[in-house]
């Protein structure tokens, strides 16, 4: 009987399919990306029918009767998500190539899959396979399977980890680049990461459970934590399609082979320091909305990766706090003085050069101890 639960699997199977074939058909933006959400999707499409198949009642008799071949090779999805989630989000971090040759390592488990899918079960007589069926329950699983089970959980978990450092090295680079991060700092990817990786978690406790429930008798509510998975899963993807159809910007990736310098940088110079210190009260470049690194780095007589050194080593900060600090000495300027009491908060935020309300705010309640509104009333009186 087709059910509620049945309906949901559906709707994510076919969110999949759309979406997937919208980005691989989809000719801008980053292709390689593209294609790599698109066989993540894929993956996850398979991985939803397999669910839809062994439980769903008239789906499982259906496929039963006229494609029992399905019955195990869409369970290879499993071991090809995570792997295809990792190299998606490699592929917006990094600026230049992000595979290397021993990351073929992660596809493994894949290859097993698919070969003991053929051998274990594709080249089986019909009838050898209408008996397994016909047998087939949760109950009857062996030990061994559910050991299988377990590591594959655990071995998606993992590599749903790997992803968050990815994400937080990206977040880190940047504010040694930019002045401004809000619109290429991934949070949208990282916070859909962090929902998929609770799901692999709850992945495996579910096969935890049940290892406990058929083979020690301690019973646990496994379909609860399965169906409610599932539904997850469908609102990750909605958020998922929403955020990466909304997500053009471009982002400063990192890159991916660094040359290793042969001795460490020289420490920095006092005239060094100074120039930097000069530039930044003669020329105030951090009035710029747009600044970065690169772009700092021309009103001086040094390199991006010296002014980069410099402002790490010298003054303690990264270029995305350091170019903060002086917007919020700036602010604060502006809020004391009376002759600029008519701006409002809006116009002292891009008159020191933020972008982002949230960030001036933020920031400022960190360096002075108030908001900038209880700053401006304290120093009114």
């Amino acid at each position: 009987m087709f059910n509620t639960h049945d309906l949901v699997l559906v709707i994510t199977i076919y969110q999949c399919l759309l979406f997937a074939l919208f980005l691989i058909t989809f000719k801008k933006g980053r292709r390689v990306s593209n294609n790599l959400l698109a066989l993540f999707l894929l993956a996850h499409a398979a991985i939803s029918l397999d669910i839809l198949v062994w439980f769903g009642a008239a789906f499982h008799s259906f496929i039963e009767q006229h494609l029992p071949n399905a019955f195990f090779i869409l369970r290879i999805g499993h071991w090809a998500e995570a792997p295809l989630l990792l190299f998606y989000v490699r592929s917006l971090v990094y600026k230049g190539p992000f595979f290397k040759k021993t990351d073929y390592l992660y596809f493994i488990p894949f290859a097993i899959a698919l070969l003991d899918y053929i051998f274990n079960w594709f080249i089986l007589s019909p009838e050898l396979k209408d008996n397994f069926l016909a047998n087939y329950s949760l109950s009857t699983e062996s030990i061994q399977s559910r050991l299988v089970y377990l590591f594959r959980e655990v071995f998606r978990t993992a590599l749903g980890v790997m992803c968050l450092i990815e994400i937080r090295r990206y977040q880190a680079h940047i504010k040694n680049e930019y002045a401004d991060v809000e619109d290429i700092d991934l949070k949208w990817l990282k916070l859909l990461v962090v929902g998929f990786l609770g799901l692999r978690i709850s992945a495996v406790v579910v096969s935890l459970s049940l290892i406990s429930l058929y083979e020690f008798h301690i019973p646990l509510n496994t379909e609860l934590m399965g169906l409610t998975g599932n539904y997850v899963f469908l609102l990750l993807l909605s958020l998922l399609i929403y955020f990466s159809l909304n997500s053009t910007q471009v982002f400063s990736g990192i890159e991916a082979k660094h040359e290793e310098l042969a001795n460490a940088p020289p420490p920095p110079t006092t005239k060094e320091i100074e120039e930097i210190t000069l530039y930044m009260a003669t020329q105030k470049p951090y009035l710029n909305h747009r600044l970065r690194l690169e772009t700092f780095a021309k009103g001086t007589s040094l390199s991006p990766r010296r002014v980069s050194f410099v402002i790490n080593r010298h003054f303690g900060k990264n270029f995305f706090e350091f170019i903060n600090s002086y917007r919020i000495q700036e602010s604060k300027n502006l809020l004391a003085d009376p002759s600029k009491a008519d701006l409002t908060m809006l116009e002292v935020m891009a008159k020191v050069g933020f972008n982002s309300k949230a960030t001036f705010n933020t920031l400022f309640k960190s360096l002075v101890g108030q908001t900038p509104s209880q700053f401006r009333r304290e120093h009114s009186k």
